[in-house]
C-alpha cells in the first residue's frame, strides 16, 4: 500500500508553527499585562498608605510633610495615569492577539479537517485497489484452473 502523502502538509505545518508563535506572543503580553498591573495596584496601595500616616501626624508637623506630600503626587498621579494608558493599550493589543490566535487556529482546523478528509478518501482508493488486485487474482487462478481442467480434459 502506498503511503499517504498531502500536498498541503508543508502549510499546515507553517500554520502549526504561527500559531504556537502568536500564543508564545501573546503569553508575553498577558504577562505584561499582569506587571503592569501589579505595579498600579502597588503605586496606588503606596499612595494611600501616605495618606493615611499624614493624617496620623502631629498637625504641626504635618504641613511640611504635606506640602512635600503635594509636590510628589503630581509625579505619582502621572505615574499613575501612564501606567492606567498602558494597561488600556496592553488589554487592546491582548485582544488583537487573541482575535488573531484565534484566526490562525481556525484556519489550522479547517486544514487538518481538509487533511482527514483527503486520507480517508486515500485509504478508500487504496482500498479499491488492493479489491481489484485481489479480483484479478481470483479471476486469474479461475482462468487457470478451467484451463487446467481443460488441458486434462484434453489429454484423456
Amino acid at each position: 500500500m502506498k503511503r499517504f502523502a498531502w500536498r498541503l502538509q508543508r502549510v499546515l505545518d507553517i500554520k502549526t508553527k504561527e500559531a504556537q508563535k502568536k500564543k508564545g506572543e501573546l503569553l508575553e503580553i498577558t504577562e505584561k499585562l499582569a506587571q503592569t498591573r501589579s505595579e498600579l495596584l502597588k503605586q496606588k496601595i503606596i499612595l494611600r498608605e501616605l495618606i493615611e500616616n499624614i493624617t496620623k501626624v502631629n498637625p504641626t508637623k504635618r504641613m511640611g510633610i504635606q506640602e512635600f506630600f503635594l509636590k510628589s503626587s503630581t509625579t505619582n498621579d502621572e505615574l499613575i495615569k501612564k501606567l492606567d494608558f498602558k494597561i488600556i493599550e496592553l488589554e487592546m493589543l491582548k485582544k488583537n492577539k487573541i482575535a488573531e490566535v484565534i484566526k490562525v487556529r481556525k484556519f489550522r482546523k479547517g486544514l487538518e479537517k481538509l487533511r482527514d478528509e483527503a486520507k480517508i478518501q486515500f485509504i478508500k482508493e487504496q482500498e479499491k485497489l488492493e479489491q481489484a488486485q485481489d479480483d484479478e487474482k481470483t479471476t486469474m487462478r479461475f482462468a487457470r484452473k478451467i484451463m487446467h481442467k481443460e488441458k486434462a480434459k484434453s489429454f484423456n
